[in-house]
């Protein structure tokens, strides 16, 4: 059997030619999705006020109760669940604000399940 030990010092320079780039395609669907339009809305009163935005209405309206895994939170901050667009809405302004295609979700079905599904198209 033959032993390779030159083959070692080699694979450092080969490295580069096969790496990604630098600026990988999450790096850029995040840097393309700040400098939309629609990410201001997230920030008006209108979405994110107590009593009266669209965020909170959903969770209350939800009773606080993830609307895929059933977990249910006692935190009225509610810091855990995220008032989720269940058709994404691309920037559709009515798709946006409207209630029906907003349900309440812990945040860990958002960040995980929900996220790569919506990745692959499938929402």
């Amino acid at each position: 059997m033959v032993k390779l030990k030159t083959i070692g010092p080699r694979l450092g320079t080969i490295a580069p030619l096969i790496a990604r780039p630098e600026r990988d395609t999450r790096q850029a669907r995040i840097e393309q999705d700040s400098r939309a339009e629609y990410r201001r809305w997230y920030k008006l009163a209108r979405w994110k006020a107590k009593p009266n935005g669209l965020r909170w209405q959903v969770l209350v309206r939800d009773g606080f109760t993830c609307q895929r895994c059933g977990y249910l939170t006692r935190d009225t901050n509610a810091s855990d669940m995220v008032a989720d667009h269940i058709a994404p809405h691309r920037g559709v302004e009515a798709l946006f604000w409207d209630a029906d295609n907003v349900q309440c979700l812990c945040k860990a079905c958002h960040d995980g399940a929900k996220q790569r599904e919506e990745r692959r198209g499938w929402a």
